[in-house]
């Protein structure tokens, strides 16, 4: 690897250590993250903007480098991570730790603060240089729970930029080009039920009991998509997916349970329709509803949908799948993923979109999650060339 890719890497590392040092943990605030990398681009002279959610507690962040024309290229990645609550970490999951197997060690560091530090270390390059088109930094939040921050983002994007001529998502994907993932809706269903004594169910509802009844439902659901699976879907699992995520409910065993709060998730690739899928699982909820209020008015179902990110569909012979397997160097076959990120919201706004970056989705969201050192020496071949290719 060229002396240059071995300088930016190294920045690239050294910005690792010092992003994974925020816990930007969905739950909590980026706010911290997202100052410190404000002052570090405005050290380069690179001016930046937030766009912060509804109470100012998250914020998203967006920058450009080079003249202000049309046709940049745009570097999206999220600032937030997942929890490490109940994990057996080996190491602080808040400090970059190198091991002698080649890995870096920490919360998102492979999802997906490897990529935004590969762009932040990329700054310096790129402002040295005399820039033909513009590459703008996109920085959002709470992707973790529904690409919740990006939309506004996107908006942004749209609105004051000249028009960009393609996006770079850097979810893990081991340097290679990836060109469609399933899209995501995600819902929480509430079951309030009547408490009294478990020896006398005529006489309250439990919502336990309510909901195991509607989870069932999904569950035959689940496994219907499974057996209808496409056999020339490019996903694994080849088929909608739909998983029970949480369950909380009652207070004990001999009470009734007054509550029971379950989370699940769908995902499906581009052309199938998840709110059809759905349908009658949503029927069955209303019924249920009624027959609770029938005899408690205070009881009851509803549904919250928690998100719903689109789906990236295959762009054929698009720009920016094109673009990014010269930069990487891949030439391998077609690849799409399982996950959801921002890159199918870049799309509905009218982008050629690819996901590129370093790092497997088999680390992401486990104990002791890493990223390989050789991974972001790609990475930083990857910038290099970015950086070439953006010339005048």
């Amino acid at each position: 690897m060229a002396g240059a890719d071995d300088g930016l890497t190294e920045r690239a590392i050294d910005i690792l250590g010092r992003l994974v040092a925020f816990d930007t943990t969905s739950r909590g605030s980026n706010l911290a993250l997202i100052a410190w990398v404000e002052a570090y681009l405005a050290d380069l002279g690179i001016a930046s903007r937030r766009i912060g959610n509804a109470d100012g507690s998250k914020a998203n962040l967006l920058a450009s480098i080079g003249p202000d024309v049309a046709g940049g290229v745009v570097l999206s990645g999220h600032t937030d991570v997942v929890p490490v609550d109940g994990q057996p970490w080996t190491s602080d999951p808040f400090t970059l730790t190198p091991r002698d197997d080649g890995r870096l060690y920490g919360r998102g560091t492979c999802d997906m603060k490897g990529f935004l530090a590969l762009a932040l270390a990329a700054a310096p390059d790129l402002i040295a240089q005399p820039l033909a088109r513009p590459v703008h930094l996109a920085f959002s939040y709470d992707e973790e729970i529904g690409c919740l921050g990006a939309p506004d983002l996107i908006r942004a994007i749209v609105k004051d930029l000249p028009r960009p001529d393609l996006v770079i998502v850097g979810e893990p994907t081991d340097m290679a080009a990836v060109r469609g993932h399933k899209g995501v809706m995600a819902f929480t269903v509430t079951v309030s039920g009547h408490e009294a004594h478990s020896s006398q169910p005529h006489l309250g509802a439990s919502a336990n009991m309510a909901a195991v009844r509607l989870m069932t439902e999904l569950v035959a659901l689940a496994d219907q998509l499974e057996r209808d699976a496409d056999p020339a879907s490019p996903f694994t699992p080849k088929h909608p997916t739909l998983t029970i995520g949480v369950i909380e409910g009652g207070t004990a065993f001999n009470i009734l349970a007054r509550q029971c709060v379950f989370r699940f998730d769908l995902r499906s690739p581009a052309g199938i329709d998840g709110e059809a899928l759905l349908a009658p699982f949503f029927a069955s909820a209303r019924r249920m509803d009624a027959e609770l209020k029938a005899r408690f008015p205070e009881c009851g179902v509803t549904i919250d949908a928690r998100s719903a990110t689109p789906p990236l569909a295959v762009e054929e012979n698009g720009p920016a799948e094109a673009f990014a397997r010269r930069l990487a160097g891949d030439n391998g076959p077609p690849r799409v993923v399982p996950y959801a990120a921002e890159a199918g919201q870049f799309q509905q706004a009218g982008f050629s979109v690819v996901i590129c970056g370093p790092g497997s989705i088999d680390q992401a969201h486990q104990p002791d999650e890493y990223v390989e050192l050789s991974q972001m020496q790609r990475g930083g071949a990857f910038m290099a060339r970015l950086i070439e290719a953006m010339r005048a």
